[in-house]
């Protein structure tokens, strides 16, 4: 077994439009950065860089002239860094550079256990990620298609750098990863328009090579054809001849690829309606758009297609006119799990990175989260410490023998990683992991012990330390958390797992409550594509939450639930009843409306 004292997962320079390339040089070893456009490059490593020198050496090679290169060599010595505080940057000379470094040994054994995360205990979503790190999708859509903003939306980004919608842009192999969310890795390619003959073999050729990868997270996992809805009075088409060809001859490339053709622009087709309807005063326009789609885009696909059955559903991207986008969502995911899982594995590496790298739709991520959940082991195995997983937490709460040796703060840490996981906020602060937000929900949970009845403590959302004119100026408010720092008051943090009496209410508790705080804090913040969270958005989600019945309903119904030992699957049951209720949006909708009109993009301390 050998280790080594660091480990690099992540790397990026950003600097001027001149840098044509930039290698990570460690030891004797050179490695490529991924050029992103821009003067960007950026590198993730799924498995962890290991090695030992104290000083990481970057080869920057920028053009001056025409003919004449340079290259800049630029150290970086880690006594800059502190290890395991997150992403951090380091200025040089007409660059920034941001590090994510680990001091923490790793095995380099095939086979052997990962390093543990919490007293030993791994989460599930550690092994999921490694196996699938990135949703990669290919796009097909010709220039004009609203291919960016589609992705941008989707996926809660502003810098996806889709081929800039203009022709010859794209290179259908270059995975291209925002830095906003690298929880998906996209392919672009332009469509088929004249000039573009070729196109058609390459993107035949991708598809065929990516179907041959051995590892799943190099394959391809679902396919988007982007035609905007063409207005048939203004002389316009949906298909090409190109995109004709292609439809009617890709079957056998597209076999169990998941495959949705998407009508963008549907908001230009609906105003259209809205003028040709406007003197009957009882036309329906949604019915009678509905009825030109049918028509004008569903029908031609089909006949293409030899009336093959086909996934399609009609979007609109523009931020005011946004519709359609959680129909595409829940359509992919879906078809995506039908075609990577089976009934005796639903939680499959795919799916999973599917619904955490979308930000639109927060049902899939709970369901996501849920199938982690029920998928386990039958409980009568015994469980490897090291292989403690959010499916045997949860399917194994009502009996404290699995965790012996473990605190309660142990397990619960490793639960709350997996949901967050999952969650996939743009958090490169990764303040929903840090210690204060943890121990937080420890105090929300301790609720759950409270005498029923008992009503929370008063949560003042913000407190505003400047004068307000005509219009409130709450820019500078500072939001009050209704705990003061740390864990004093919980007195079962610490105990051993099997010590602790109704030692599922906590756990229950603990899933259920941050399930629906970062629900509310996906409804203040999902849709605010690229922009980093906040430390003050979070606090508001979280008081939100904690002074609504929401919380109360919730913590009453975790009180009066009752199990036996042998019916562990009802404590499961219970959580999917409470994360999947069917009022769980009208709550949602009832936080969102209770918080105080202040800006989330400034940020604050937790307290101050």
């Amino acid at each position: 077994m050998t280790s080594s004292p660091w480990q690099l997962s992540y790397i990026e320079l950003r600097g001027d439009k001149n840098i044509q390339c930039v290698n990570l040089v460690v030891g004797d070893k050179r490695r490529s950065i991924s050029p992103q456009g821009g003067g960007m490059f950026l590198e993730r490593f799924d498995e962890r860089l290991s090695f030992a020198a104290d000083q990481l050496t970057l080869e920057v090679r920028r053009r001056k002239m025409r003919v004449i290169r340079t290259t800049e060599t630029i150290r970086v010595d880690l006594i800059e860094v502190q290890p395991g505080s997150g992403r951090q940057v380091i200025k040089r000379d007409k660059v920034d550079i941001t590090l994510e470094v680990s001091s923490q040994p790793v095995s380099t054994d095939p086979g052997s256990p990962s390093t543990a995360t919490s007293g030993g205990l791994t989460p599930t979503t550690e092994e999921l990620i490694k196996q699938c790190p990135r949703f990669r999708i290919l796009v097909v859509g010709k220039t004009g298609a609203g291919k960016s903003s589609l992705i941008d939306r989707v996926f809660g980004t502003n810098t996806t750098g889709v081929a800039d919608d203009r022709p010859g842009k794209a290179k259908i192999e270059d995975g291209l990863i925002s830095p906003q969310n690298d929880r998906f890795i996209l392919h672009d390619s332009q469509g088929f328009e004249p000039g573009e003959g070729c196109n058609y073999d390459t993107v035949i050729s991708f598809i065929e090579a990516r179907k041959k990868e051995p590892h799943i997270k190099d394959q391809l996992h679902a396919v988007w054809f982007c035609f905007p809805v063409p207005i048939i009075q203004y002389g316009e088409r949906l298909l090409e001849t190109g995109a004709e060809t292609f439809l009617e001859q890709s079957h056998e490339a597209l076999r169990n690829i998941p495959t949705v053709v998407v009508f963008t622009k549907y908001d230009r087709l609906i105003r259209h309606v809205q003028v040709a309807t406007d003197r009957v005063p009882e036309a329906d326009v949604e019915a009678e758009a509905k009825q030109y789609l049918q028509t004008h885009c569903v029908e031609p696909i089909r006949r293409c297609l030899k009336d093959k059955a086909i996934l399609h559903v009609a979007v609109s991207s523009k931020p005011d006119h946004q519709r359609g986008l959680d129909d595409l969502t829940n359509l992919t995911y879906d078809s995506v799990t039908e075609s990577f899982t089976s009934k005796s594995n639903m939680v499959s590496p795919v799916p999973f990175a599917a619904a955490g790298a979308q930000r639109v739709e927060p049902g899939v991520k709970i369901q996501s989260l849920i199938n982690v959940g029920k998928q386990s082991e039958p409980m009568h195995k015994v469980m490897d410490p090291y292989t403690h997983s959010l499916r045997e937490y949860w399917r194994a709460l009502a009996s404290s023998t699995n965790f012996r040796g473990f605190t309660m703060l142990d397990c619960l840490g490793v639960i709350h990683t997996d949901i967050i996981s999952v969650w996939n906020f743009y958090d490169p602060s990764e303040y929903l992991s840090s210690e204060e937000f943890r121990n937080l929900m420890v105090n929300m949970v301790a609720e759950v012990d409270a005498p029923t009845g008992s009503s929370p403590a008063s949560t003042n959302l913000t407190r505003s330390d400047t004068f307000s004119g005509p219009f409130p100026l709450m820019t500078a408010a500072i939001v009050i958390l209704p705990f003061f720092a740390g864990l004093a008051l919980v007195r079962w943090v610490n105990e051993s797992y099997q010590r602790l009496q109704n030692v599922h209410q906590e756990f229950m508790a603990y899933i259920v409550d941050l399930t629906h705080v970062l629900d509310i804090l996906f409804a203040l913040k999902g849709g605010e594509g690229g922009k980093k969270l906040t430390r003050r958005a979070i606090k508001l989600a979280f008081n939100a939450y904690y002074a609504s019945s929401w919380m109360e309903e919730v913590h009453e119904s975790i009180r009066q639930f009752r199990h036996t030992i042998m019916d562990r699957d009802e404590i499961m049951e219970k959580i999917e009843e409470l994360v999947l209720a069917s009022d769980r949006e009208a709550h949602v909708t009832s936080a969102i409306k209770g918080i105080s009109p202040v800006d989330t993009e400034q940020d604050e301390e937790w307290y101050g």
